[in-house]
């Protein structure tokens, strides 16, 4: 059986719909954002599948109001596609996904056994997303933890992986220099780490 791996995406949140509204209304689109927004920008996670191979099944399901993400919302979605994970599951979280399955798997027990968790650049935030105080609870879920970031990030500050690290004592951590937000076509060193899993 092929090993399922669980990829939840990035997104943004904010405090109240007039702050949404004026995002949008402040948000400058520039010709390199252009091409994104209109033609669709693709990122390593957008390939993943083609890249590990027929011994992995990569979920990477769409989360709801991405621009403007609600953690309730986000919640609901995602315990659709319990029904369709098998075994043990290997989660990836981006960004927000990170703060979002870090969160979730701090309040919930997962359906099925979890072999690894991967948060990469997750942030830690306020909001409808805010952290519960311990994060013990994720620790006594799965086997691994992987705390992926870039010091050259420019969008979630790198102290917050160390901010993780001080809440998830057992996970290790994984610092590039230059990787930025992680949304590149391309991450092999991801994929081989994937790959090379015990």
């Amino acid at each position: 059986m092929p090993q399922q791996i669980l990829v939840i995406h990035g997104g943004d949140s904010f405090d109240t719909y007039e702050d949404y509204l004026n995002f949008l209304k402040s948000y400058e689109i520039t010709p390199d954002k252009f091409d994104k927004h209109v033609k669709g920008g693709k990122r390593w996670k957008d390939g993943l599948q083609e890249k590990l191979g027929d011994k992995f099944d990569v979920l990477l399901p769409l989360m709801p109001c991405a621009n403007n993400a609600r953690y309730v919302e986000w919640k609901i979605w995602l315990e659709k596609f319990f029904p369709f994970l098998k075994g043990e599951v290997i989660l990836i979280g981006h960004s927000l996904g990170g703060l979002f399955l870090a969160k979730y798997l701090s309040e919930n027990d997962f359906p099925v056994s979890i072999k690894t968790v991967f948060l990469l650049a997750a942030p830690m935030m306020e909001g409808n997303f805010k952290l519960p105080e311990s994060l013990e609870k994720i620790e006594q879920q799965t086997k691994k933890i992987y705390l992926y970031h870039s010091e050259n990030d420019p969008v979630v500050p790198f102290a917050d992986v160390e901010k993780y690290a001080a809440k998830l004592p057992s996970a290790e951590k994984v610092i590039f220099e230059d990787k930025g937000h992680f949304i590149d076509e391309e991450f092999p060193e991801f994929v081989e780490k994937l790959k090379n899993l015990k």
